[in-house]
């Protein structure tokens, strides 16, 4: 049975040491020094160990069931749901005059690392909620936000995404979920939902539903769709709940994995909801939603990549198998461990050096993010939205890929249930799928981000690498191993840049087929320069005696992998993209 023990070092580094957050002027951080984010770590590391991670087999293996309408999560969840609500991490990070707590955003992802990693399936119930709280923040009435967020924010109630209906899913302007007005104010939404995650359990008193459908008459297409609340039960005027909505569960998805979160058909007949904004504005809403969880989908990516290391180094250091080719390393033993062949330790290093690179990259992202929202920065809006896609299909890319690797070291055992690496993977391999599939987030970043704001963000993007580039060079060694290998990479992925500007015009193919080697292209870039800068700083801590001497020795090694063994993949991804539309599109449907 696998384990989990929180990374608190690695991630003390990456918030302190990298990225400095105490003295970042964003509001809300002077506040994380490092005894606060150490007691943060603390005690959501012990109730991911302690009380997740324990649950995460028993719920791959029972999964949830419907009976009589009701979903019944597997044993444990609800205690372990109850234990959650009594520490507060429900909103740790949403608006104090709602409930929250009021932290920033990345406590969110701090502490939404070690949940997921112990228990992917269990931690998507108050994520949703998370999503559904954010998107009544930003379009909620007072009076809607006054109903429903306290009570979401402690978790007593929890909340869903109703986007996708059973002919479409990307393509939203295809729904036909309706919204009928009443005399009251209120309309009657008649239609189906399906994969709708935690969209019916028994771990909250009610579910508050956010479902997009349409209002007859409206304009066709997205431009028609508007955002609704639509309660389990209805709430009377005094907070109580009350009567039973028009809106069920008709039945559960047979899934690869996930199998602890119930993944539900939702189906709405009449059920009374209460418009959200303005009418035909629910794409506004919906993004609200949407950009948030690809965020969390990110994290999930990288997560599960990490839990999977974790038990594969483990594996591996116990593990004996053959003699060391260049002399035995356990004499005592009858073999020596697997870590000490050199193909098991480029398996490892591969690991190890996404997982720790995604780390830093996500928390960066989620700086970002607070500095948008909490300093009204709409350069840090635009920068994170530059990145949304990036961070969400290459970290879920190659977090199952880490996952996939992970299983690969312990050769047959990883094949098998009783280990647990197959769980990771299966669970894993949805987060490339759901929030967007990675080729949509491919897409969406060459056909609209790259040029959004007249292209001044990934100008930005850009610029930010040369002159971190130019100011930190000067040492030989250092600009060998780190600076030229980033600079060329950038350059690289400028040069796609140029392809598309010069080709996607007259032929939008040449452009859209390259997408995903593009999305693959900045996320290596980008790991790249979180790489560059985190053996700076280990470098930095280095020469000023700070101590723990092998942490950061161990830091630029893996480093120096990165930028040896990872980073060249940049220039392969070129040579796809220059080779055009032409490979993609030679055959005609039919001749498949």
């Amino acid at each position: 049975m696998p384990t989990y023990t929180p990374p608190a070092r690695d991630m003390e580094f990456v918030l302190h040491d990298l990225l400095k957050i105490e003295a970042a002027d964003i509001p809300g951080y002077a506040d994380l020094d490092r005894e606060t984010t150490r007691a943060i770590i603390d005690e959501a590391g012990k109730i991911s160990a302690e009380v997740l991670a324990p649950l995460n087999k028993t719920g791959d293996e029972e999964g949830c069931r419907l009976e009589n309408g009701v979903v019944r999560t597997p044993k444990g969840f609800k205690e372990a749901y109850d234990q959650m609500r009594a520490g507060g991490w429900m909103g740790l990070d949403t608006d104090a005059e709602y409930g929250g707590q009021g932290m920033p955003y990345l406590t969110y992802a701090i502490t939404g690392e070690m949940f997921v990693s112990a228990n992917m399936a269990f931690n998507m119930y108050q994520g949703l909620t998370h999503g559904a709280i954010t998107a009544l923040q930003a379009h909620g009435s007072e009076e809607q936000k006054q109903t429903y967020l306290p009570k979401m924010n402690s978790g007593e109630w929890s909340g869903t995404m109703n986007l996708t209906e059973p002919h479409c899913g990307t393509d939203l302007g295809l729904i036909k979920t309706k919204a009928e007005p009443q005399e009251d104010g209120t309309y009657r939404i008649s239609g189906q939902k399906i994969w709708i995650s935690a969209g019916e359990h028994d771990l909250t008193d009610n579910i508050v539903h956010l479902v997009l459908a349409k209002i007859p008459g409206g304009p066709e297409g997205t431009k028609g769709i508007s955002l609704f609340i639509v309660p389990k039960f209805m709430v009377n005027e005094d907070g109580s709940l009350g009567d039973r909505n028009a809106v069920s569960c008709g039945g559960l998805e047979s899934k690869m994995g996930i199998h602890g979160n119930a993944t539900c058909v939702m189906n709405y007949d009449g059920a009374t909801g209460f418009l959200v904004g303005e009418k035909h504005k629910g794409m506004r809403a919906m993004f609200t939603m949407m950009n948030e969880a690809r965020l969390g989908v990110a994290l999930q990516g990288f997560a599960q990549g990490a839990v999977a290391y974790e038990n594969a180094l483990g594996f591996a250091r116990d593990r004996l198998q053959g003699r060391d080719v260049t002399g035995t390393k356990n004499p005592d033993g009858p073999a020596d461990p697997i870590i000490v062949h050199p193909d098991v330790r480029r398996n490892l290093m591969d690991q190890k050096s996404f997982v720790e690179g995604a780390r830093a990259f996500v928390y960066w992202g989620s700086m970002l993010n607070d500095r948008a929202v909490r300093c009204e920065d709409d350069e840090a809006e635009g920068f994170i939205s530059l990145l949304t896609p990036i961070l969400k299909g290459f970290l879920t890319d190659k977090g199952f890929e880490t996952a996939v690797l992970a299983q690969q070291t312990l050769g047959g055992s990883g094949f098998t249930r009783e280990w647990g690496l197959e769980q990771f993977v299966r669970d894993a391999r949805i987060t490339m799928i759901y929030e967007g599939t990675n080729g949509i987030q491919s897409l969406d970043l060459v056909g609209r981000k790259l040029g959004s704001g007249g292209g001044k963000h990934v100008m930005a993007y850009f610029e930010m690498i040369k002159s971190w580039c130019k100011e930190n060079a000067g040492d030989p060694e250092f600009d060998a191993a780190f600076i030229e290998p980033l600079k060329t990479a950038s350059k690289q992925l400028q040069q796609a840049g140029m392809y598309f500007m010069q080709n996607g015009a007259k032929n939008p193919n040449a452009a859209l087929s390259g997408s995903y080697d593009f999305m693959h292209m900045m996320g290596h870039v980008s790991l790249g320069y979180m790489w560059a800068r985190m053996a700076k700083t280990a470098a930095e801590a280095l020469q000023a005696g700070a101590g723990d001497t092998e942490f950061y020795e161990s830091k630029i090694a893996t480093g120096r992998y990165y930028m040896a063994r990872q980073l060249p993949m940049v220039g392969t991804h070129l040579a796809r993209i220059e080779s055009g539309a032409e490979p993609v599109m030679a055959l005609d449907a039919a001749n498949f």
